[in-house]
């Protein structure tokens, strides 16, 4: 008797609500493949590893095809540099041309469905083959991690990168110092997602948004009766996080009682509840952070000493924006895609000026002013493409002044890519190979720089060309 294969999982993203989707999930499951829904987004399926996408087109008319990719869920998930995706269509469809353009653009193949049986599954195994080839680092590649969640590559980012995957592999308490904005917060979960705890509670309170007179109940819960009000238990911050981690931001804000209190956690690994008499032993992993000088706190006695030894076994400076380079316009573009949908897909951009008033300015509130200024300005533009004045932002650049390296650095690689990918007739991989580079990092690149696009479009043009050549002989 034939053994069932077994079944491996795909992310299924649906374009247009189809009659018999039953059937193709059928279809998949009778392969062996376990198909996973991202209609809320690519961040709702599994972790970034290498994996093969299906991408139901079926149903998309010829009118809405051409901006498909405007919509946030879709854009997000195609460019995944960890997954290819095969395109599920009717075969009706294959005459549509915008359709037949984001296809060849953007997925490893297509089968037109119905299928023969085993068609479905030879050409999603050979898509996964794919996608393990091209990540083979294991989730590291040039060397160092990427953090789930933060947006970043510069050095300052590859070094804290570093140092997170390095304490995730421990228990020890971690201290994030770093100005307001600086993404405290995501570097936390991303700490907890490295760590063993990650199967576990991810458990978060900011102290300084509580009234001191409500922290301890807030951290530490409360029996029935224990005040009036009490009228049932409940659990504080702490024990919601036992066994996994508990990230306390704004520490320093915290009441000299609850910083006791605290202070007994560490010690002896256990709480009491308000109005309750028995220990309760807690396993909670705490991460805090804060954008003061903590140290100057203890000098000046509003926070103990004691206390702040406990929690900085592990510090990790948080970079400013204005020292993370190149990491201001990959923000910039990542919250310009993550809000797309606010604004219908209007906006699609940014021009020069608006590049360059990023890279100049001193960005005080760091990644948070950063992603606000953009989402205001998606709002608020007339255009497509962002400009310094849409981001209330001055272009300081002018013809006398120098060009920032970074700018310069990433006009030659744009231009790099283009040469290569007329050279190669637009094909990603023997480009990537004339780079020097793999054809991961390639359609990453491509992707920064708003030539995924512009290449399909040379693509069709050059097969048009090449189509009317053969009509005329």
């Amino acid at each position: 008797m034939q053994s069932r294969p077994q079944s491996r999982e795909l992310v299924y993203l649906q374009a247009q609500a189809v009659a018999d989707e039953c059937a193709l999930e059928c279809a998949l499951q009778a392969a062996g493949w376990h198909p996973v829904r991202l209609d809320g987004g690519v961040e709702e399926g599994p972790a970034h590893e290498p994996g093969v996408g299906l991408l139901d087109l079926r149903g998309v008319e010829d009118s809405h095809a051409s901006t498909l990719l405007l919509r946030p869920e879709l854009a997000t998930a195609v460019s995944d540099p960890h997954r290819e995706w095969v395109a599920v269509l009717q075969a009706a469809q294959l005459a549509c041309v915008p359709l037949r353009r984001l296809v060849h653009a953007w997925c490893h193949d297509y089968v037109t469905f119905p299928c023969e049986p085993g068609t479905l599954s030879l050409v999603l195994g050979h898509a996964l083959g794919m996608a393990r080839l091209a990540s083979d680092d294991g989730g590291v590649a040039d060397g160092w991690p990427r953090l789930e969640g933060v947006v970043g590559e510069s050095e300052a980012m590859r070094q804290l990168a570093r140092r997170v995957v390095k304490a995730a592999g421990s228990d020890a308490p971690v201290f994030l110092a770093g100005e307001t904005g600086t993404g405290k917060e995501l570097v936390a979960a991303a700490l907890h997602r490295h760590s063993r705890r990650r199967a576990l509670p991810f458990v978060g309170i900011n102290c300084g948004a509580i009234p001191h007179s409500l922290m301890e109940s807030e951290l530490f819960g409360y029996e029935r009766g224990a005040f009036t009000g009490a009228v049932q238990r409940k659990f504080g911050r702490v024990e919601q996080a036992h066994g996994g981690t508990l990230f306390l931001d704004e520490v320093a804000d915290l009441p000299m009682e609850s910083q006791a209190s605290l202070l007994r956690f560490l010690e002896e690994g256990c709480i009491s509840r308000l109005g309750g008499h028995s220990p309760i032993r807690v396993d909670a992993r705490i991460v805090s952070a804060t954008h003061v000088d903590l140290r100057r706190a203890v000098e000046d006695g509003r926070f103990r000493a004691d206390l702040y030894h406990r929690l900085r076994v592990i510090e990790l400076k948080l970079p400013a924006l204005r020292e993370r380079g190149s990491d201001i316009v990959l923000i910039a573009q990542h919250a310009l895609h993550r809000h797309a949908a606010e604004v219908g897909g209007r906006v699609r951009g940014f021009k020069a000026c608006a590049l360059r008033a990023m890279q100049g300015y001193a960005w005080p509130g760091n990644a948070r002013e950063l992603i606000n200024r953009v989402r205001e300005a998606m709002v608020m533009a007339e255009g497509s493409h962002l400009s310094a004045r849409d981001l209330q932002l001055e272009d300081t650049t002018s013809d006398q002044q120098a060009v920032t390296i970074d700018l310069a650095r990433r006009a030659g690689e744009r231009t790099a890519i283009e040469r290569a990918l007329a050279r190669n007739g637009q094909h990603v991989g023997q480009a990537a190979d004339e780079l020097g580079i793999s054809r991961v990092t390639l359609y990453r690149l491509m992707l920064r720089h708003g030539l995924h696009e512009a290449r399909a479009d040379a693509q069709w043009r050059r097969l048009s060309l090449v189509k009317g050549a053969g009509e005329e002989a």
